[in-house]
């Protein structure tokens, strides 16, 4: 159980970094909606910029996981823009409705934001429906 131990500092650091730096603040979210603000697009340009080197620096260098020393294999996505369109689409209109991505929502649940802890509910209701219907949607 300790092995699993730096994992969850990281997550906790990681939460208070998106506390900190606002990121789960509706009103912060609603300014990038209305293009009021570039704090958001910000943060969001760094996180695709430092996904972008991190995948081609496990890409090139074969790198292995921490835990299990077995070798991380990135496969290639599937060409086809309709069902990246189509995710792209349903994750917008929930961030939009609810105000939070994915990752702020455990932040929050982290301050005791009751309101996080039923959108933290519906999200997870959300993806066992997407795996119950996986297999009669188009991928």
């Amino acid at each position: 159980m300790t092995r699993y131990l730096p994992y969850l500092l990281v997550g906790v650091l990681f939460g208070f970094v998106l506390i900190k730096a606002e990121t789960a603040s509706w009103y912060r979210i609603q300014e990038m909606f209305h293009f009021q603000s570039f704090h958001m697009f910000g943060i969001l340009i760094s996180a695709i910029i430092t996904g972008l080197i991190s995948v081609q620096i496990v890409k090139r260098m074969n790198k292995q996981t921490a835990l299990d020393g077995q070798a991380i294999d990135i496969p290639e996505k599937a060409p086809g823009r309709k069902s990246y369109i189509f995710g792209g689409l349903i994750f917008g209109f929930g961030w939009g409705l609810i105000g939070l991505c994915p990752g702020p929502i455990f932040a929050l649940v982290g301050t005791g934001s009751l309101g996080a802890v039923v959108v933290l509910a519906g999200a997870l209701h959300g993806t066992w429906l997407y795996g119950a219907l996986k297999q009669h949607m188009p991928h």
